[in-house]
């Protein structure tokens, strides 16, 4: 999954900062930009271990155009990171699902077309994943 990341330039005096709109508590920083982004993908990787030791799934992310426009990001510099969300779901096990012909035929056919899901399985990951999120934006 692509996370967005908002990175302030530094200077000479002054470390790059890098905020992960998605994970507001998640916070990095690196002498260079490329130092700001490698170690925005390890501070994330920690926060969703840390999460999943407390039984909590990572939250999703947006799209980087979500937050290009939000007027306290104004001037930082966006960049996305790549984190497989797999190892801090847990172990996977198989589970018999039974679904309507129609709507196994067309979640086939979307993830036959779309590189983003690996398999049904994976499509139906990822719909729960959606779900769980818009219940916790709700309580």
């Amino acid at each position: 999954m692509l996370y967005p990341i908002a990175i302030e330039k530094g200077d000479d005096q002054t470390a790059y900062g890098v905020s992960v709109p998605d994970v507001p508590e998640c916070f990095s920083a690196g002498d260079t930009f490329e130092e700001a982004v490698i170690n925005a993908k390890e501070a994330l990787e920690l926060h969703f271990e840390a999460l999943a030791e407390q039984g909590q799934l990572p939250p999703l992310a947006s799209s980087i155009d979500h937050f290009m426009t939000r007027p306290d990001y104004e001037g930082w510099v966006w960049a996305l990171v790549e984190i497989d969300l797999e190892p801090f779901l847990g172990k996977a096990s198989k589970i018999n699902v039974t679904l309507p012909n129609l709507l196994t035929r067309k979640i086939d056919e979307l993830v036959k077309c779309n590189p983003a899901y690996k398999s049904r399985s994976h499509f139906l990951q990822v719909a729960a994943s959606h779900e769980f999120e818009k219940l916790q934006g709700m309580g």
